[in-house]
């Protein structure tokens, strides 16, 4: 019998038996998890799947319509995708739960969505490639060691629900997830070299006069907070006890920093979305403000240049991924768990690669990557040629080295990780303040 992968039986909307016979086949005859020969999956109706369409929210970072277009060209169903603000995210996702059927979100925000009860947990056996998945997602550790120093909401911390309808974390890992992880960054600080001048090496630049009115920090409390921590610690203003779970009056002591240096005139904006950040720093409104990844990428797509500091007090890290709404049943189920495991095969790993964020499955990745490409983003060695993003610009010439160096490298120095805190009301209600002030 021939091997026909589950996935073209799909596309094709061969029968039911069909796709079960090929299925066993599949089984027998084609290793697990290739690109060419998926992991079988959950057994669905064929003739139903190409009629569903699959609503996504998130954020526009990865809500991208080549990423959209390539996933319905290989999976024959269709994906309606909501690029909103990080807040708006969250909200939709806590309080309509009719309105979405995957949950594209970062960890940091589970302790404010699970709770709710409105993602069912993941069947982690049915996720073909979930053993590639780097384990400090998955157990906790990160080149052998425990991630446990590193402050805030760890991915680890919140990967894992108690059992098959739980909406409560799991302190040790267990079969249901709560997102599948496909994207996560050490971010830091972005700026333009060519109108600073010089060397960015320290958080605390961001409160330096020297840029007054040239900085610009991210509105999204839970996350502005952590880079203003970051920049107060360094500046010498205050220490914290614990970026990521900050007490009231660690609280009020850094909002009132941001006051005052809002004041002086030292912001010139704050931004919420990935759109505004690159504007800013594209048409030098600002020189130096918190930034993501691809945001920089996308600067330098525009043969500007822009450079994402590697700081010596370290990164603040961040991790994003794919949840299961708790309306989600039968094929359209099916065809979620279908897109999962689609995710982690690779194609989307080494799209966004290219824009400077890493997969949450690197080996498959990789297989979607020169070597040329591998080694620049992951092993930062000196680009053996010129560095393209997946719309193909130019964005590093050949003998570059990625800002901050290595993944290892990069990853080993994470100090802080996003973070939602005991004290998340009252904190919104303080930075509310200081944006409004």
């Amino acid at each position: 019998m021939a091997k026909i992968s589950r996935r073209q039986v799909i596309r094709t909307g061969l029968a039911a038996g069909a796709a079960i016979a090929a299925t066993r086949c599949a089984r027998s005859e084609a290793p697990s998890g290739t690109p060419n020969n998926p992991a079988p999956g959950p057994e669905v109706n064929t003739n139903q799947i190409k009629d569903v369409t699959l609503r996504f929210i998130g954020t526009g970072v990865s809500q991208i319509n080549e990423i959209r277009d390539k996933a319905q060209k290989d999976l024959g169903f269709k994906l309606d995708m909501r690029a909103l603000s990080t807040e708006e995210n969250n909200q939709i996702a806590i309080t309509q739960p009719g309105q979405y059927d995957i949950f594209d979100g970062e960890y940091f925000s589970l302790p404010l969505v699970v709770p709710s009860g409105n993602l069912q947990p993941i069947d982690v056996s049915k996720i073909t490639n979930f053993d590639k998945i780097v384990p400090f997602f998955t157990s906790g550790k990160f080149d052998g060691m425990p991630v446990e120093k590193s402050q805030g909401t760890a991915p680890f911390k919140v990967m894992y629900v108690k059992d098959a309808t739980s909406s409560e974390f799991s302190p040790t890992p267990t079969n249901f997830a709560t997102l599948i992880p496909f994207q996560y960054n050490a971010d830091t600080l972005g700026y333009r070299p060519d109108l600073v001048g010089r060397k960015i090496e320290s958080w605390a630049e961001l409160f330096n006069s020297e840029f007054k009115g040239k900085t610009a920090i991210l509105d999204i409390p839970q996350i502005g907070i952590m880079d203003a921590a970051m920049v107060a610690e360094a500046s010498g203003l205050m220490t914290f006890g614990d970026k990521g779970n900050m007490t009231r009056e660690e609280i009020d002591k850094i909002t009132d920093i941001l006051k005052e240096q809002k004041r002086n005139g030292q912001f010139r904006a704050f931004w919420k979305t990935f759109d505004e950040s690159v504007n800013l720093m594209s048409s030098g409104e600002v020189v130096l403000q918190s930034m993501w990844s691809p945001a920089v990428t996308a600067v330098k797509s525009k043969n500007i240049q822009c450079v994402y500091a590697p700081l010596k007090e370290g990164y603040r890290g961040w991790g994003g991924g794919i949840g299961l709404s708790k309306n989600l049943s039968g094929v359209a189920l099916d065809a979620a768990y279908e897109y999962i495991n689609w995710m982690l095969e690779g194609w989307v790993g080494a799209f966004l690669g290219r824009q400077g964020y890493y997969s949450a499955a690197p080996e498959t990745a990789k297989k979607y990557m020169s070597q040329a490409e591998w080694d620049f983003w992951y092993e930062g060695k000196a680009a053996s040629e010129d560095m393209v993003d997946p719309f193909g610009k130019t964005l590093e010439k050949q003998g570059a080295i990625r800002d901050g160096g290595s993944f290892k490298e990069r990853f080993g120095n994470i100090v802080c990780w996003n973070s939602t805190m005991q004290e998340n009301t009252y904190l919104v209600q303080k930075w509310n303040e200081f944006i409004a002030s």
